[in-house]
């Protein structure tokens, strides 16, 4: 993952500086046309332009540009800039002597490096900037707890502290080695023993487990790794380790430094998901703008029908188990929640999940809006944050994952969704809760963008068929 998120961005990087080398050929034209005479159309000149970027392409990975930038202070990045400048310019302008000496502007080319200079100088201190900002304002934070407290465990740590735009944040140490417990490492809290691994990764959020053990204790964490994989966490190994058939494998240095071995619970493409990202705020924009043209006539709907707020949110549970305020449209009676006690008894669904048919709970508006699905328009908000994603597994409440087996928690190691492959497989007719989870099983095993695209219209020909709500 870390390989192919590290391509992505650099494709994306590739693209930034190609239109950043436009615009300063196309502002350089603009501004020497208009303070003086004698230029030709840009057609004439834009074969030096097909030169320029190859080579600035070139000297941008020589030094470095399309590896991470986070650790380059702003200095380093401006004389790396200007030293791109010098060697490229003189380059070109000594091709551009031998090759059109007498017809190409000169204060034209010396207009678009000086451009190109400030253009990129910018470009890349703002990319930097802000991604450090973003990281330091906890944006898209990595939750990490460490297994081990001893060398290669507190100098994993002290790479990760004086890194904190890395995005990385400690959690906590599991203490390994025998003997008495230790209270704090490197200013962390000791959560427990290798034997409390597996009940800390429940009661906390945790994206990734991180081994930074002696290789005594190899073969005595093989047994976690299963239980990790069912829970859905990704666990990474400073260290050589086993081969074990169970999760997908990736091999790295992190930092250059120590050599680290991956086990992905999930094999997302990097790439096919930004796509997905940017599906997904393409289609809660859509949603929500469709939401506020049909919102009064709801709202008009729900107050008529019965008392209490429009909206009704609800603790969910989502990625990684981060807890989030799931919205809908009100559908049931105020006092649905402390009703639902008694109605246990009633449960038609096998499993950690609660559903009833003729719900008493729900209003006579309620039951058109769970018909036709408009009661869930709302998520679109979720969908916009980042909380959810067009398609997903269907998101859990918190009482309903203490409930879960290990096996079944690997269902909230992705984003939920508005929709999913639950939905668009005739979800009153699936009683038990473990059809629900295999369901979401296979779809985050055969995930691509094309099953998000064939679940959507799916969704569309359920709701319009009016064919599995509940």
């Amino acid at each position: 993952m870390l390989r192919q998120q590290a391509r992505l961005f650099t494709r994306l990087t590739m693209l930034t500086d190609a239109l950043t080398l436009a615009l300063a050929f196309a502002i350089a034209y603009v501004i020497r046309d208009r303070i003086g005479v004698g230029l030709q159309k840009p057609i004439e000149y834009l074969w030096v332009f097909l030169v320029v970027a190859p080579v600035w392409f070139y000297l941008l990975t020589k030094h470095g540009f399309y590896q991470s930038i986070r650790r380059l202070s702003l200095f380093d990045i401006i004389s790396r800039v200007a030293s791109i400048h010098l060697m490229g310019g003189m380059a070109v302008a000594s091709l551009i002597y031998f090759l059109d000496r007498d017809q190409y502007s000169r204060s034209l080319y010396l207009f678009f490096l000086l451009l190109s200079l400030a253009l990129f100088s910018a470009q890349k201190m703002l990319v930097r900037t802000l991604l450090g900002i973003l990281r330091r304002r906890r944006f898209n934070i990595r939750h990490i707890l460490v297994v081990g407290t001893q060398t290669k465990a507190r100098r994993f740590c002290q790479l990760v502290e004086s890194h904190k735009d890395w995005g990385l944040e400690i959690v906590g140490f599991v203490q390994v080695a025998p003997g008495i417990l230790q209270e704090r490492v490197e200013g962390y809290p000791v959560l427990g023993r290798a034997d409390d691994l597996i009940p800390i990764c429940k009661k906390i959020q945790v994206d990734e487990v991180v081994f930074c053990i002696p290789k005594d204790y190899v073969v005595g964490a093989e047994p976690y790794l299963h239980d990790l994989e069912e829970l859905g966490i990704t666990v990474r190994m400073v260290m050589d380790f086993f081969e074990e058939s169970f999760y997908r494998k990736e091999i790295s240095l992190f930092h250059n430094e120590l050599p680290m071995l991956t086990y992905y619970p999930k094999a997302f493409d990097a790439q096919q998901l930004f796509l997905k990202r940017l599906l997904d705020v393409a289609g809660a924009l859509a949603g929500l703008a469709f939401t506020a043209l049909i919102f009064p006539f709801v709202a008009l709907a729900i107050k008529l029908d019965s008392p209490g707020p429009l909206l009704f949110g609800q603790e969910r549970v989502g990625e990684g188990n981060r807890i989030f305020c799931c919205w809908k449209f009100r559908s049931m009676h105020i006092d649905a929640e402390e009703r639902k006690k008694e109605l246990m008894a009633r449960n038609e669904m096998k499993g950690a999940m609660f559903k009833m048919r003729d719900d008493p709970r729900v209003t006579r508006v309620g039951r058109l809006l769970r018909k036709t699905s408009l009661d869930e328009l709302p998520q679109f908000w979720n969908v916009l944050k980042g909380e959810m994603s067009l398609v997903g597994t269907r998101p859990p409440t918190p009482a309903e994952v203490e409930q879960y087996e290990n096996w079944q928690r690997r269902r909230i190691s992705i984003k939920p969704g508005m929709t999913g492959m639950w939905q668009v497989s005739g979800r009153s007719a699936i009683e038990d809760f473990d059809e629900i989870v295999r369901l979401d099983l296979h779809y985050i095993d055969h995930w691509s963008l094309w099953l998000d695209i064939r679940i959507l219209f799916k969704t569309i020909a359920v709701v319009v068929a009016r064919k599995g709500s509940c």
